[in-house]
């Protein structure tokens, strides 16, 4: 796995605090959402101090043109002076900032980052798929193996705005905690929920619409499915299918019935199959206002969620495992946990050198 950037600082005063934890930040602009995590190390995982959310439809029009328009790009660099308004807020032991699909597409993709160095100081990197698979499978990780007796092997499928990525996760045969879940193979498919509504439009509401786009991402699984042979797998038993993006947790969210959105109650459920199928019908039933006015999408989601369950149903139709795990945590939380193992490395590190000095002065 690559190695975490090192530590950036800021351009903002710093502020003065009575009690300082060691916090981490982890910044990542997609597709269609600006989002920053901050964290502070509590036990094997992290305690939240701040998040930031927002959707900037950074990949609007992409599909068409090749580059990010001038609108997109304003609205993403307004997240992101308020990104860094909230990192000057406290002062950071590590910060990692990356860009997706998006800017790895455009041809001004980098220029616009270099912008945006410049004007907020937050240096972002453009990752490669693989270290976006890697992430994803570094945070969902917890959730693997642990809700499926006897699981060999786990699809994680992270639906995104610009791309869906793939990653085919061989489980530790014992003590799965520590050995951890290793990656045989991944793919990142270019179609997501931003470049299916655009390719599609109003069309996609419809049954006929929603069945083509069931059916073009159909048909891009199936180089996936003829490499690893997961069906074969998935007829052997010891599958595990786990999600993780906003289409999958809202599905969760529709199928628990939650009068609003609820990440404890989300994070971790696992659907069944009549779970799964009972929430697109539900949400495919609801059409564009409805979507709206639904306490688990909202207005600036609503042209988004059938895409997004148009994939979901494809990965479903070609790989039907009993059952799906939803995870709501990503790119973001791999990363905190990248920065405070490598922070802990080093401290382990100066520890041992010092004892070492101590031990011959």
């Amino acid at each position: 796995m690559a190695e975490p950037a090192p530590p950036q600082s800021l351009p903002h005063r710093p502020v003065a605090h009575r009690s300082v934890r060691a916090a981490f930040a982890a910044l990542d602009l997609g597709t269609n959402n600006c989002r920053l995590l901050v964290g502070a190390p509590e036990g094997e995982g992290f305690r939240v101090l701040d998040s930031f959310s927002r959707i900037v439809r950074l990949g609007e029009g992409l599909h068409e043109t090749g580059r990010l328009s001038a609108s997109a790009m304003e609205r993403a660099m307004a997240a992101l002076h308020a990104c860094a308004a909230r990192l000057g807020r406290r002062p950071l032991r590590g910060l990692r900032a990356i860009a997706t699909e998006a800017c790895r597409r455009a041809s001004n993709g980098r220029d616009f980052l270099a912008r945006v160095h410049e004007q907020t100081g937050i240096a972002i990197d453009v990752i490669s798929s693989r270290e976006e698979a890697e992430l994803a499978l570094e945070s969902c990780a917890p959730l693997l193996h642990a809700n499926v007796a006897g699981a060999r092997r786990a699809l994680l499928f992270d639906i995104g705005g610009g791309s869906t990525e793939l990653a085919w996760v061989r489980l530790g045969e014992a003590r799965p905690a520590l050995i951890g879940p290793a990656l045989i193979g991944y793919a990142s498919l270019p179609v997501g929920v931003v470049t299916l509504a655009e390719r599609f439009g109003p069309a996609g509401t419809t049954p006929e619409g929603f069945a083509a786009m069931v059916a073009d991402v159909l048909a891009r699984l199936s180089d996936f499915e003829r490499v690893h042979c997961i069906i074969k797998e998935i007829q052997h038993g010891g599958v595990q299918l786990l999600g993780t993006s906003g289409t999958v947790t809202t599905l969760a969210g529709v199928a628990l019935g939650l009068p609003r959105y609820r990440r404890p109650l989300v994070d971790g459920t696992v659907l069944t199959a009549a779970a799964s199928e009972q929430a697109l019908a539900t949400l495919l039933a609801l059409g564009r206002q409805g979507l709206s006015l639904h306490p688990c999408v909202g207005p600036e989601r609503a042209e988004f969620v059938l895409p997004g369950c148009a994939i979901f149903a494809a990965i479903r139709a070609m790989w039907p495992a009993g059952q799906v795990v939803v995870a709501d945590r990503g790119l973001r939380e791999g990363m905190l946990l990248r920065l405070m193992r490598a922070a802990a490395a080093r401290r382990a590190g100066l520890a041992r050198r010092f004892a070492g000095r101590s031990r011959y002065a």
